[in-house]
């Protein structure tokens, strides 16, 4: 058995833990530079709000009620989701973090001593009572019937936010899976969800009873898995060691075109820098820096350009220094002056593990000493929230930087944003 708990509308269910007078209201939270929503409350989703709505229109609008507007506070959003995630793993014996608001647990065996939707209510009641969010949770003999499950927790209320389905009651699962489009099946995007509904296959319950050397044949070994867990087999497993990432990719658009040379350099001394820290918190090395560049493609009166350069290391690093001079020098190879860029990013690849390396005959390239010591007390020293370090290459504070106006404060990551009450 497994259960699937999920943090209802997270983004702006964290911003309402901290502003309990939002609670009920209308809430989305921006993209970059507070271009277009990307999270909703429930308050919102019922305004008919969508999702990727510019906010630009959105403002302009007049609603029944207020919005209320936030600029995405990842710091904050990473901070709680890490809480409720060691929560979660503290109430079953295995787990898998599945993504930054959803988290999968190895419940197998737990009715002996529990019933399974008591089980769940006292993870809703653990979670609430430590964190103020709210998670919808549901239990099934398979992650894709989990996911169903907790799919009908949150669209009919009368469960309470937890549902279980078990073996020993087919009948509630049959109801259910007749119930459930297809498309919010996990794993049938858009695309999938037409072509199974022009084939007559409309609801989850239909798709269970496909047949699956058919499913194999029309579209993919995955589908068909999924049409395997619907029928009760378990063919997908908990990943409790994610696996290594291949690519690490940073990447922003400015807050205002740049049009110089030196800004642009700054943004990518900053971005590789940040790819650098995520790299050795991957615990990898790497090979291969890349650098892109591009202006707006939705400026009808100025030149598109965008073009990108890549260099292969000699050594494999996770040396911040090293990994910046490669892309400062792929960014001197596709700078054209007379734009004005709009993004800018930076790609890595090619990891391995160690930072061994096979030299050829005539080369000279030598590691640098003392690397790693350096960029552990660098990690150290930003990770402690007592101050930061960063290369003077990236400069202080630039107009570029990413456009954030309604960002709520850093309630759980700096001490001087704590919240206070009034006594």
């Amino acid at each position: 058995m497994f259960a699937l708990a999920d943090v209802n509308s997270f983004y702006a269910s964290c911003e309402q833990v901290f502003r309990p007078d939002l609670k009920g209201q209308a809430v989305v939270i921006l993209s970059n530079n507070d271009g277009c929503v990307i999270a909703r409350s429930a308050a919102a989703k019922r305004l008919g709000i969508k999702m990727g709505v510019p906010w630009f229109q959105l403002r302009s609008q007049n609603f029944p009620q207020r919005l209320h507007a936030f600029s995405s506070n990842y710091a904050l959003y990473a901070n709680m989701s890490a809480r409720v995630m060691n929560i979660l793993e503290s109430l079953a014996p295995r787990a898998e973090v599945y993504s930054i608001d959803e988290c999968f647990l190895d419940i197998t065996r737990i009715d002996s001593c529990i019933d399974f939707e008591e089980f769940g209510r006292q993870v809703r009641h653990k979670v609430r009572a430590h964190t103020g969010l709210t998670v919808g949770v549901g239990m099934g003999p398979t992650k894709t019937l989990a996911k169903s499950a907790q799919w009908a927790s949150k669209e009919w209320p009368q469960f309470g936010g937890v549902l279980a389905l078990t073996p020993g009651n087919p009948r509630r699962t049959e109801k259910l899976l007749s119930l459930q489009p297809v498309e919010e099946i996990w794993g049938c995007g858009r695309r999938i969800s037409k072509k199974l509904e022009a084939m007559g296959i409309r609801t989850a319950l239909d798709l269970s009873r496909a047949n699956t050397r058919f499913i194999r044949r029309n579209f993919s070994v995955v589908l068909e898995r999924t049409v395997r867990e619907l029928q009760g087999e378990a063919c997908i497993g908990l990943e409790e060691n994610p696996p290594a990432k291949q690519q690490i990719v940073c990447s922003r658009s400015f807050g205002a075109r740049i049009e110089t040379y030196d800004e642009l350099r700054q943004a990518v001394c900053r971005y590789a820098e940040r790819a650098t820290e995520k790299l050795r918190g991957e615990r990898q090395f790497c090979r291969h820096v890349s650098v892109f560049i591009k202006t707006s493609p939705f400026s009808p009166h100025e030149p598109y350009y965008a073009n990108a350069a890549g260099e292969q290391l000699v050594l494999a690093t996770q040396d911040t220094r090293d990994v910046i001079a490669a892309a400062v020098r792929g960014l001197d190879k596709i700078w054209r002056p007379g734009h004005r860029y709009a993004k800018a990013g930076i790609m890595l690849n090619d990891f391995s593990t160690s930072d061994q390396a096979q030299l050829g005959l005539f080369d000279d390239s030598t590691p640098r000493p003392g690397s790693a010591q350096l960029m552990t007390v660098m990690d150290s020293i930003n990770n402690s929230a007592l101050g930061n370090i960063c290369f003077a290459g990236q400069g202080i504070k630039p107009e570029w930087q990413m456009k954030r106006d309604m960002l709520s404060p850093a309630w759980t990551t700096r001490w001087a944003e704590i919240p206070r009450a009034k006594l």
